[in-house]
């Protein structure tokens, strides 16, 4: 928004990891030239909002990224664009990047989108909508994922001066218009903080998380409201995590030392992210002795009786590392195990710091 903003904009407290550079130095890249040929890792959140932004200009583009990105689905988000008059090219596979783009501009007017593989389809759309020819609506085909998401996404437009109606998740309309620049302090991110509040959970130890606050707008935040409903004693629970996919994570292997099975539904976004989490997640849980049951929308897991030492394979998944990382914690009804993280570097996609601020809730030498 910053980058489409008239005037200089100011952002205070970035987080400092492989997403948020990938993002910016395509954007700087953008800026000095009308055509680019950018790399854009794994960072789902980028390669779906340039995406869409890139179309409004002048000028070519090329989007690429690691392999996993060349997998992930943005079929649903290209054919809106090209119901807008987008020109976008699939280079290798149809329905995945990387893509070529020959900007010129969106026309606006009504346009569908899926709402169930991934929300960031949506606020992509949502981000261009005000630089559309014509005001855009918005139309969700089916139930949509990760609102909280979408709702960050509109309040941040509220602040850069764009108003949109919210028809119930249902169906938006944008204003078409020109982003003021702004300066903003950026809040802590929650998925990271779920970590720090499991450990806690697992060792009935105390941990202050700064930086975040209770009543934020994002989804992830409702990883508090598991825990309370787990109790101090750690029971297990069945949870629809929808509106928290990233975080949902983070409840297994707090599950590992709770009583009973725990359940998690609204999970099938996980299957199109850095990787298909439902399976790595119950491929490593059953290392450790889990009993694990999936299916396309929920992971299901017996705790183990007793944690076993484990390598764990991380996928190049930044989520698997700092999860299965909580499985070496020791709780007062039972004892973490010997975590060997293979391939620890991928936690740089959204946490370089990961393993040293956990080394420092935990005191481990290693």
């Amino acid at each position: 928004m910053a980058a489409l903003a008239e005037g200089e904009s100011e952002f205070f407290g970035i987080l400092e990891s492989d997403d948020t550079r990938y993002m910016r130095d395509a954007l700087e890249k953008i800026g000095k030239a009308a055509g680019a040929d950018l790399f854009l890792g794994n960072s789902g959140t980028a390669m779906r909002s340039l995406t869409a932004v890139l179309c409004l200009g002048t000028g070519k583009y090329i989007l690429r990224g690691e392999p996993r990105m060349h997998e992930r689905p943005i079929k649903d988000l290209v054919d809106a664009l090209r119901t807008l008059g987008a020109n976008i090219e699939y280079l290798e596979n149809d329905g995945y990047p990387p893509l070529k783009i020959k900007a010129n501009g969106l026309t606006g007017g009504e346009v569908r989108i899926k709402g169930n593989i991934s929300s960031q389809f949506l606020s992509a759309l949502l981000i261009a909508a005000p630089y559309c020819k014509e005001p855009l609506e918005i139309i969700v085909d089916g139930e949509l994922i990760s609102k909280p998401y979408v709702y960050m996404t509109i309040r941040l437009m509220e602040k850069f001066g764009i108003k949109v109606e919210n028809n119930d998740y249902k169906s938006f309309k944008a204003e078409k218009g020109v982003y003021k620049a702004q300066s903003l302090e950026i809040e802590g991110d929650a998925s990271s903080a779920s970590y720090f509040w499991a450990g806690a959970a697992i060792t009935r130890g105390n941990v202050i998380v700064k930086g975040i606050e209770k009543d934020s707008l994002q989804g992830d935040v409702k990883f508090l409201e598991v825990l309370e409903k787990m109790g101090s004693e750690l029971t297990g629970i069945t949870i629809d995590a929808t509106l928290f996919p990233d975080a949902a994570m983070t409840i297994c292997p707090v599950a590992c030392y709770a009583k009973g099975k725990t359940r998690i539904t609204g999970i099938a976004s996980w299957k199109v992210k850095e990787t298909d989490r439902i399976s790595a997640m119950a491929n490593e849980l059953r290392k450790v002795g889990a009993e694990v049951v999936t299916g396309d929308d929920f992971i299901e897991l017996t705790p183990p009786e007793v944690i076993k030492p484990a390598a764990i394979e991380t996928y190049n998944d930044h989520r698997m590392a700092m999860c299965f990382s909580l499985l070496s914690l020791n709780s007062p009804n039972k004892k973490g195990a010997e975590i060997t993280i293979l391939n620890p570097s991928c936690v740089n996609k959204t946490f370089p710091e990961y393993f040293k601020e956990f080394k420092r809730l935990t005191g481990s030498p290693h």
